[in-house]
């Protein structure tokens, strides 16, 4: 999909929080919260982001100068599916104001920008791209059934020896935490991510 907007893309949200999940977890960090999704999974907890013409439409200058208004040195942008707009220009931006760029995708359309990190959270129903699993620093597999699992390993072996994390679905993860343990002690090139922010009630 095109950009849509231009020089402007549509923001459902933006703040400075902690990093909640994966290789960054405990990481203070500004996240851009990116309109329009095409994945829509099941267990999206950004729901209201699927639909890109509910969210406002801002200029990438403007989301950088809210940025630098605050301490934060890294920039998370995620969605909805990030990857569905042209991100160059706000990397670019971002970069120029020495701040790094972190991208968090499904993977399923090609990655635009030049990024300091890349999370593939691969989905079922709209699997990622194969350049763009060798292109990610971190796969995050959401676990909601054992049966993820096999997912996992399948999307694993097509990265280029990236790190490696499985993350408890939140609605199960009482229930499915402790396969996912059993399968990290058998697997350990595997490490598990936990949703932090919803432990301590951040955003």
């Amino acid at each position: 999909m095109e950009e849509l907007f231009g020089d402007c893309i549509p923001l459902a949200e933006s703040f400075y929080s902690l990093q909640g999940e994966g290789c960054h977890s405990g990481k203070a960090a500004f996240f851009v919260r990116l309109g329009g999704c095409d994945v829509c999974c099941d267990f999206c907890d950004s729901k209201s982001t699927w639909n890109a013409k509910r969210s406002r439409t801002v200029s990438v200058k403007e989301i950088v100068d809210t940025v630098l208004q605050t301490n934060a040195d890294t920039v998370i942008v995620t969605g909805g599916e990030p990857t569905i707009h042209n991100l160059d220009s706000l990397c670019r931006l971002l970069r120029e104001n020495s701040r790094a760029c972190f991208l968090e995708t499904a993977g399923n359309h090609d990655i635009t920008g030049e990024w300091d990190w890349i999370c593939v959270s691969p989905k079922l129903n709209s699997p990622p791209l194969a350049e763009n699993l060798r292109k990610a620093n971190e796969l995050k597999v959401i676990v909601k059934h054992p049966a993820d699992l096999e997912w996992a390993e399948q999307n694993a072996a097509l990265t280029d020896g990236c790190l490696l994390f499985l993350q408890p679905e939140w609605s199960v993860h009482e229930q499915i935490t402790p396969c996912i343990v059993d399968y990290i002690k058998q697997n350990p090139q595997w490490i598990l991510s936990v949703q932090l922010h919803k432990y301590i009630d951040v955003p």
